[in-house]
């Protein structure tokens, strides 16, 4: 099922949920708001609009028939780098970690307003859209080494001992942050300002959930806890 809902220069987003009214009310809204909707209801549907419609952000329910949300995103994300908000039923840090872990860049847990999704798409496209511009900033060194990591900033790739690490946008606006204060600890709340532009504490989780995921990619030596405040980048010697 799919519904195109707004004009051809707008941003596109697909939004992938089985339920039809919830996924209808979503699509709605989202045209309401300017953007140009389509809609998926199941997996391989879902992967197959995303190779087709090339959207600019998904909205992408956990749960959904043929195979889960998790498995659309890994798909997806293996072919093209694209902005993933995950919806989940439950707030189960499991299953958060999983959906950050294959590539979402945000998530919001049902039941949720139409106006903090609206937010959330806002927020995790207008990242996306500043990591870009500043990648092309002529001022920022194109490649940037840091012991065993390589940062080529224009194109947004990075390697670790010559091995190329495929992060989702917001786990490299998040290296992007620590890296540039190196031996820094930068605060949660810091971090939620620069990185995800929330105004507030409560998404903390948010930032624990990609500390994880980036380690588990880069290795645990690079990024250094400091309980109860942060996180600081250090460079191996």
């Amino acid at each position: 099922m799919t519904e195109n809902t707004s004009s051809a220069n707008s941003q596109r987003v697909l939004v992938v949920e089985d339920e039809p009214t919830i996924a209808q009310a979503v699509a709605d809204r989202l045209a309401a708001e300017g953007f140009a909707v389509e809609i998926a209801c199941d997996g391989p549907s879902a992967v197959e609009r995303a190779r087709t419609y090339v959207p600019d952000l998904i909205v992408l329910d956990v749960m959904l028939p043929g195979f889960d949300g998790l498995e659309v995103c890994r798909r997806v994300q293996a072919e093209r780098g694209v902005p993933v908000l995950m919806l989940t039923a439950r707030d189960d840090e499991t299953d958060l970690l999983v959906g950050l872990g294959v590539g979402a860049d945000d998530y919001i847990t049902k039941p949720f307003s139409m106006r903090e999704l609206v937010a959330r798409v806002r927020t995790v496209l207008r990242r996306f859209e500043r990591a870009e511009t500043s990648a092309d900033t002529p001022a920022a060194p194109e490649l940037l080494r840091l012991g065993p990591l390589e940062i080529d900033q224009k194109a947004r790739r990075v390697r670790r001992d010559g091995h190329e690490v495929h992060l989702t946008p917001t786990e490299y606006d998040l290296l992007g942050c620590l890296v540039r204060h190196p031996g820094t600890v930068l605060t949660r709340a810091l971090l939620l300002e620069q990185v995800w532009d929330w105004a507030d504490a409560s998404g903390t989780r948010a930032v624990d959930s990609h500390v994880k995921a980036l380690r588990r990619k880069l290795g645990a030596d690079l990024i250094r806890t400091v309980h109860g405040v942060g996180y600081s980048f250090e460079v191996p010697e």
